[in-house]
């Protein structure tokens, strides 16, 4: 396939699987800090979007939220558990998109071990509030759009392209899935 201007063959495509999927979905995640959580998606009707920062994205892709029972979120969730996630690192490259399931608990230690002191501000009592809920999201696939080179790189070539009007595309994008033989929500 040629590029914008016929003058660069494009190699911006690349599906990831498996632990590789999932350490650039981590990457671009945790460049984020946040994303928008969608839940309530069905087909024709608005869904519902809200963003949210995330405790931990763990080695098997799984990433990990504090919620509050009693939000709509987890309302929507209860009754429908598909999620997706939209994550934006930067103005140019770092976009993610993550669709999978969420299971909902009250796991104590879990708890325990995603507690940041900042999430006071929604839990006023503590660690022990019985409003705190964890929500894990197991992705199920995902599409990522980066740079191949990181952010300084695709800039001069962007710069470059512009003065000498050339394409000098640094653009990667892909699928995101689990192998077959692995299960993603473990």
């Amino acid at each position: 396939m040629d590029s914008i201007n016929k003058e660069q063959p494009e190699d911006n495509f690349k599906n990831l699987e498996g632990a590789e999927a999932w350490a650039k979905a981590k990457e671009i995640a945790e460049d984020a800090k946040t994303c928008f959580f969608c839940s309530d998606i069905k087909t024709g009707l608005p869904f519902s979007a809200r963003p949210m920062s995330f405790q931990k994205f763990d080695d098997n892709g799984n990433i990990w939220f504090l919620s509050a029972v009693d939000s709509h979120k987890n309302e929507e969730v209860k009754e429908d558990p598909l999620v997706q996630l939209l994550f934006q690192a930067s103005a140019h490259a770092g976009f993610l998109s993550l669709y999978g399931t969420t299971v909902t608990t009250a796991d104590k230690q879990k708890i325990e071990e995603l507690w940041n002191p900042l999430v006071k501000t929604w839990f006023t009592e503590g660690k022990d509030d019985p409003r705190i809920r964890v929500i894990k999201f197991s992705p199920t696939q995902g599409y990522y759009w980066d740079n191949k080179h990181g952010a300084a790189i695709a800039f001069v070539k962007m710069a470059a392209g512009a003065v000498l009007g050339k394409t000098f595309d640094d653009s990667i994008e892909g699928k995101l899935e689990p192998t077959e033989e692995e299960d993603i929500n473990s």
